[in-house]
């Protein structure tokens, strides 16, 4: 068995196994013997704690396999799905809805979603298909300005201190308290972008020769990007909009995973997508674990932890570079 397949397996399995502890996990643990027993804990453990499991997969694989693909279109090994500026758009989009109490189910979701299709028809808008990668990345910046100003505005004329303590919290980011209900709106968007990003595999391998010589092989580079960005952008919108913003997974994801799977972009995509389910897994269980009085916000502990691996990396690249 190769090693990007043996990756694989035992990442599928560590998913399979956290999943199953994280269905146990909590505040109030549920033994595996008590799991089909009715009442209270059946409730808690089919309608709390599976959707929020579920979630974390779905989360967490987005995440993951997003920034496998953008580090290695952009060759870039800080790029992850927030590089595009799709997911601050999606953001954007919900804490409008927060703002103005758009706040019933499907109104939140919706305008999550919504912001990410006009994030992503502006970055086509300013990057073009026939760009470079470099005004790729810049387009993606300028969003991420526009919508971080947009946020900023938002919470500065919060109209009472409600909206503007939905709006912080829902920017830190969680998986307490979903359902079914967000599952059903969470998966088929998450599938097809996920869908579209796997199908960019072929070219961002062909981009390891740079652009000149990804087209000498015949890669369609504009359609490439065309798929990347509609993909990412679709299931990073719906993730944002399922459990507000969550980052530094697709950035440290493809490092750790790198060395056992090789430098190939496409041998890295589904690996990143597991190990990016397995990490989100794994961080879900240690907030709800924290003895605090408030759980903790999962993109809180995501980002204490990417933090000092962000840290790191920029110093070992600037090491390499001197």
């Amino acid at each position: 068995m190769s090693r990007p397949a043996a990756t694989i397996v035992a990442l599928g399995t560590g998913v399979l196994l956290l999943g199953l502890l994280s269905l146990s996990v909590g505040r109030v643990w549920i033994p595996l013997s008590l799991w089909g027993a009715p009442g209270p804990l059946g409730v808690l453990l089919f309608e709390l704690r599976l959707p929020r499991t579920l979630l974390a997969v779905i989360v967490g694989a987005t995440l993951g396999l997003g920034g496998a693909a953008l580090q290695g279109y952009t060759r870039n090994p800080l790029a992850d799905p927030g590089l595009l500026g799709v997911s601050a758009m999606a953001s954007l989009g919900a804490v409008l809805s927060l703002y103005f109490s758009l706040t019933s189910f499907w109104l939140l979701p919706t305008m999550a979603i919504g912001g990410a299709g006009v994030g992503v028809l502006l970055l086509l808008a300013l990057a073009g298909l026939t760009g470079g990668t470099v005004t790729f990345v810049l387009a993606g910046v300028v969003l991420q300005t526009v919508a971080g100003a947009g946020i900023a505005l938002a919470l500065s004329l919060a109209p009472n201190p409600w909206a503007s303590g939905e709006i912080i919290k829902w920017l830190m980011g969680s998986l307490q308290d979903r359902s079914v209900d967000d599952l059903r709106y969470t998966l088929p968007l998450a599938l097809a972008g996920g869908a579209l990003v796997l199908a960019t595999a072929p070219a961002l391998d062909a981009l390891t020769l740079g652009e000149a010589g990804a087209r000498s092989l015949g890669a369609r580079l504009g359609l490439a990007r065309l798929m990347l960005v509609v993909g990412v952008g679709l299931a990073t919108g719906v993730c944002v909009a399922a459990t507000g913003v969550i980052g530094f997974v697709g950035l440290i994801v493809p490092h750790l995973l790198r060395p056992l799977v090789g430098a190939r972009p496409s041998a890295l995509l589904v690996p990143s997508a597991l190990g990016g389910a397995a990490l989100m897994l794994a961080a879900d269980m240690a907030v709800r674990l924290l003895p605090t009085a408030e759980e903790v916000r999962l993109g809180v502990a995501l980002s204490a932890l990417g933090a000092p691996f962000f840290l790191a990396l920029v110093l070992t690249l600037r090491r390499r570079l001197l």
